[in-house]
């Protein structure tokens, strides 16, 4: 999963964060009916969403501008900008936006989790611990944040801890060619080869094919599975 939603390099790149923004209105707004603003409110939405994922981030940004002149209060429309922003490389709009949602609504799991992935990606481990912690005390269900803290407690070398989360986020049924790769990844930085490959194997059954869409993250996880697993099948001779 290369933690950071898209595939970087190094393993604290590998937190999850692929867009998955909040489409729906405010609890606030969806009391106030079906009226003409509300639809075009999820219109805008959706419509940023779709840009996001096509790479059009200006564009998308654009639009949850839009909504945030509507809404100054909406704290998840704050925090999806803050998403796209971190997507497009802007990492400190990103967090003034999380804590700008987060001020906003305290009881925001996805802002911790999106935050925390901002420490994470600034070397701040212990900072992102916290959030993912946050995030998971108001949402036990929030799977990306079970699997992002994970990664965090692997990048601090608590591997048996990172383990236990990857195992709590598998209860779940989401996600799990993420979850098992990651859980495989820490096996073999651990010294666990047995375990590391079988975990490996078994990532690659849930993984899309070569038939999929090269800029998926998941087909880039394959990729990346596929790299480890032949460290560990034919390692590199030493050349004296």
């Amino acid at each position: 999963m290369n933690s950071h939603s898209f595939l970087a390099s190094g393993d604290q790149q590998n937190h999850l964060h692929p867009f998955a923004l909040n489409i729906n209105a405010s609890r606030e707004q969806e009391a106030n009916g079906r009226d003409e603003s509300s639809v075009g409110d999820g219109y805008l939405r959706s419509r940023a969403l779709t840009m996001a994922q096509q790479g059009q981030y200006i564009a998308a940004i654009e639009l949850l501008n839009q909504l945030i002149a509507r809404h100054p209060l909406n704290a998840v429309d704050y925090n999806n900008r803050g998403l796209i922003y971190f997507q497009s490389g802007e990492t400190e709009k990103a967090l003034c936006d999380y804590n700008t949602a987060l001020e906003l609504n305290p009881k925001l799991a996805s802002a911790y989790n999106n935050r925390a992935n901002y420490y994470a990606a600034c070397g701040k481990l212990e900072e992102a611990l916290e959030d993912y912690d946050r995030a998971l005390d108001l949402n036990p269900g929030h799977v990306r944040a079970w699997i992002n803290r994970g990664i965090t407690f692997r990048d601090l070398g608590q591997y048996e801890e990172a383990v236990e989360d990857f195992e709590a986020a598998l209860l779940f049924g989401e996600l799990e060619g993420h979850i098992i790769a990651e859980r495989g990844r820490t096996y073999h930085l651990w010294g666990d080869w047995n375990c590391a490959i079988a975990d490996y194997r078994r990532a690659l059954t849930y993984l899309p094919s070569y038939g999929s869409n090269k800029g998926e993250p998941s087909f880039r996880l394959r990729l990346q599975v596929e790299n480890w697993l032949d460290e560990l099948l034919h390692p590199h001779y030493l050349r004296w």
